[in-house]
């Protein structure tokens, strides 16, 4: 598209009016209003075009640009351009952009990145290929997430069992299969394309075909997930990863192409969510390949057995180029799951999250193999440390520097209450933000958190205030579905989950802020 833009005009204007309020925090404080007050949440931006006139040479568009600022309200961005009134009063705070060779305007990426080796295949599942990782797989992406997931179990049942109730006394009520008889103004299931579709082909729902199983939602935030292919939008590759719950597997997950937020990563043992971490690209330890039935014969002569894990080969999702390179380099007793955590350990690293910011936004992850057998070593027991960390979570010892106040319920003499409604931070005597303390409930207290604890950022935004914003009741706008996360705690027989699991993701957070100080300083 900016290539196109650089050959049919002369010149270009960008004036980038920011108000991005899809950000959060600081970074939503920095983009300032919103241009359109209400009625926007997405960047705003000026572009004018100046077209060739006809006969003109070839010349690329000369490219004008200029950033608004930061921590502007939008009076203050409606007066900056009344006060401009004209692209022709440019003054030092516009600036002429050179594109690069990829179509770059702003935030070049570097020439080094596209060197290293690219952790996903050209083709997925074919061997002799040089990457990393053999396969790899976008998050799970119902397309109706308040119907289909829940902190509850029951309730994602009952709800499954009304969607495909309804979709089928829909079917059984349409003439000829024709869609324009739907009910679309409803909150009993979500009509996506691929529901439409079945609509249409006339096919019929079945209950006994539903699989419930955990995911991981968000992160540090399992859900209950109706894991029915009809009701699931999109599973791509993720039933080969995790063919049946009996089958386990590590991946690491790394946000998708084109996301605004930095770039990050987490590794789960459970069914990803596509926006886990932002269009999540999942990399698997292991993928599963279905036996053909004459195969499932030679394994098992018992019905029932071919149904369970025999029924699949397993495979590494390491491929053998990369494993045999790190074999050359670093030794014949490397294994391949050195080379799985070393990837997660090396995606880590603040030099390189800085050196290729860019690069991480346009494309996904390209990896260096470091010089030294002792660096190759670091950087994967610090992966393997991590994953211990991200994976075990739940079972983390709770943060001690922290103090929990549950005097509110004590004096009184009552029973300590543990449910959640919303988390919110503390004030200071300014009325400001004090991220050290957590009004956890009405009588629950958390304070004296450390601010080391907020520097590990998981998709924009810290560990902790992730497990803030999700563990809160609320009720979907278009299912009308409550989600009560303090169902999840009743359900695994622990009323105090929640504030146990808040204690342990700070100390989550600040170990592995610990780990990350501690790997090697990567010199580009």
């Amino acid at each position: 598209m900016r290539k196109c833009l650089e050959r049919e005009f002369s010149a270009i204007y960008v004036f980038n009016l920011r108000g991005d309020q899809r950000t959060k925090g600081e970074l939503s404080k920095r983009e300032g209003g919103k241009i359109f007050d209400s009625g926007s949440r997405t960047p705003i931006a000026i572009t004018i075009l100046v077209k060739k006139p006809k006969g003109e040479d070839t010349e690329k568009a000369r490219i004008y640009y200029r950033d608004i600022g930061d921590y502007l309200l939008r009076e203050d961005k409606l007066k900056i351009i009344r006060e401009m009134k004209s692209i022709g009063n440019l003054d030092m705070n516009w600036v002429q952009l050179t594109p690069n060779q990829y179509g770059d305007w702003l935030n070049h990426r570097n020439e080094m990145f596209k060197d290293f080796t690219p952790i996903e295949p050209e083709k997925k599942f074919e061997k002799g290929q040089k990457a990393f990782f053999e396969t790899f797989s976008l998050g799970v992406a119902t397309g109706r997430d308040g119907w289909c997931y829940n902190s509850s179990l029951q309730v994602v049942k009952s709800k499954a069992k009304e969607q495909i109730d309804f979709y089928n006394e829909t079917l059984r009520k349409l003439k000829n299969k024709e869609i324009e008889g739907v009910e679309y103004n409803t909150g009993k299931i979500s009509w996506t394309r691929a529901v439409l579709s079945d609509v249409k082909k006339g096919k019929v729902y079945d209950i006994t075909d539903c699989e419930y199983r955990e995911a991981i939602y968000r992160p540090f935030f399992k859900q209950h997930l109706l894991y029915y292919k009809p009701l699931n939008e999109m599973t791509y590759q993720i039933p080969k990863l995790f063919p049946t719950p009996a089958h386990k597997n590590l991946v690491i997950c790394v946000s998708g192409v084109g996301v605004k937020k930095n770039f990050s990563c987490i590794i789960t043992d459970f069914l990803p969510d596509l926006e886990l971490i932002g269009k999540s690209q999942c990399f698997p330890l292991y993928w599963y390949e279905e036996r053909a039935p004459q195969m499932r014969d030679l394994f098992s002569q018992d019905e029932a057995a071919t149904n369970a894990e025999d029924r699949y080969i397993r495979h590494d999702g390491i491929t053998d180029w990369i494993y045999d390179c790190a074999c050359k380099q670093y030794g014949f007793d490397t294994s391949k799951k050195d080379v799985f955590y070393y990837v997660y350990g090396l995606l880590h690293s603040p030099e390189y999250r800085e050196t290729f910011a860019a690069d991480l936004k346009k494309m996904k992850p390209r990896l260096p193999m470091v010089d030294s057998r002792e660096e190759f070593l670091a950087f994967s027991r610090a992966g393997r440390d991590l994953a211990e960390l991200h994976l075990n979570y739940e079972s983390v010892e709770e943060y001690k520097g922290c103090v929990v106040d549950c005097a509110p319920f004590t004096t009184r003499g009552e029973r300590v209450n543990y449910r959640v409604v919303k988390m919110r931070f503390g004030k200071t005597a300014d009325k400001e933000k004090d991220k050290s303390v957590i009004r956890y409930n009405d009588g629950i207290t958390i304070s004296e958190i450390p601010a080391d604890a907020y520097r590990y950022v998981v998709n924009g935004q810290s560990a902790i205030e992730w497990v803030m914003e999700r563990y809160a009741v609320k009720t979907d706008d278009k299912s009308g579905i409550t989600n009560d996360p303090n169902d999840w705690a009743r359900e695994h027989g622990d009323e105090q989950y929640i504030l146990k699991l808040l204690r342990r993701v700070i100390n989550v957070s600040v170990k592995t802020m610990k780990i990350v100080d501690a790997l090697p300083k990567l010199k580009f």
